[in-house]
């Protein structure tokens, strides 16, 4: 899929207050730090697209971004370690969890992992959190280009083990670099073709 254009449409805590939804929606979370910005940018072909910092956490909104005019990129909070209180915390996971179980045209999640790292508990959870809903999601690893392939690919087996002990089929999965570029045209062309697919559900 070739990225034309790609532009912000809104930031919001508020269900109600999202775009009208009348196209495909894809949703982009993952632990805090584990570059989700960077990511964005870096499939979208947009520098300052998505906003990046160093300090973990910084995406504190549903962030709505108009992708070639027809679908919806969604940048979700990260979960983890966010400096931020208790109240905010849970309170960015109320609205995260309702807009992930309430959104009617979202099509898929796009869970992002660290791929330097051993299965972490905080993403196995939300990962079966998302299995018990029902919820269509998809694995992205990230920052390939920090260690080596056989790195990610010990890494990735693990976490797909620690799947195969709640989940019948693991779902897809991507290994990606915001800095190489690797894995984005993959990921890129599975919304494409999921978006081929996509039909508006009637209105309630």
């Amino acid at each position: 899929m070739l990225i034309k254009t790609a532009e912000f449409i809104c930031s919001n805590t508020q269900i109600d207050k999202l775009p009208e939804p009348n196209k495909p929606e894809y949703a982009f979370i993952g632990r805090s730090n584990v570059g989700k910005s960077s990511l964005i940018n870096a499939i979208t072909g947009r520098k300052y697209l998505a906003k990046t910092s160093q300090k973990p956490g910084k995406t504190q909104l549903i962030n709505h971004f108009l992708i070639n005019d027809n679908w919806y990129l969604v940048d979700l909070p990260g979960y983890g370690f966010a400096q931020t209180s208790k109240k905010n915390r849970s309170d960015w996971e109320k609205f995260i969890r309702a807009y992930l179980t309430r959104r009617e045209t979202l099509q898929c999640v796009f869970v992002l992992i660290d791929s330097r790292h051993e299965p972490q508990k905080i993403d196995l959870d939300f990962v079966y959190w998302l299995g018990e809903k029902g919820l269509p999601f998809m694995l992205v690893f990230t920052k390939a280009d920090k260690h080596s392939g056989v790195k990610s690919d010990q890494n990735i087996a693990k976490f797909r083990r620690a799947l195969k002990q709640w989940f019948e089929e693991v779902p897809a999965h991507f290994l990606t670099s915001s800095e190489t570029k690797i894995g984005c045209d993959e990921l890129l062309n599975t919304i494409g073709d999921i978006n081929e697919n996509f039909v508006l559900p009637p209105k309630i």
